[in-house]
């Protein structure tokens, strides 16, 4: 069975999914780093905002964060069922 993997950013709001890994600007990935995300942490898109779905409000685990779309798009997720 192949597991399917997608950004935070293609993560609709509401369903969570476990961090499996980074891409894109490493400046970008050491960021989100520092912000605390890592792999096999629980995220959830909480919200997104009306002009250009940006910024995305972000529960990662009990903290909820604010990331701009090409931050979001690094995160890859795998859904959770």
């Amino acid at each position: 069975m192949r597991t399917e993997t997608k950004t935070l950013l293609d993560l609709p709001r509401g369903q969570t999914a476990t961090v499996i890994g980074f891409g894109g600007d490493a400046d970008v990935v050491t960021l989100l780093r520092e912000i605390g995300f890592a792999e096999d942490d629980e995220v959830e898109v909480l919200g997104v905002g009306p002009l250009g779905r940006s910024p995305l409000s972000v529960r990662l685990n009990r903290t909820v964060i604010a990331l701009r779309r090409n931050e979001a798009a690094s995160i890859q997720v795998r859904p959770r069922s």
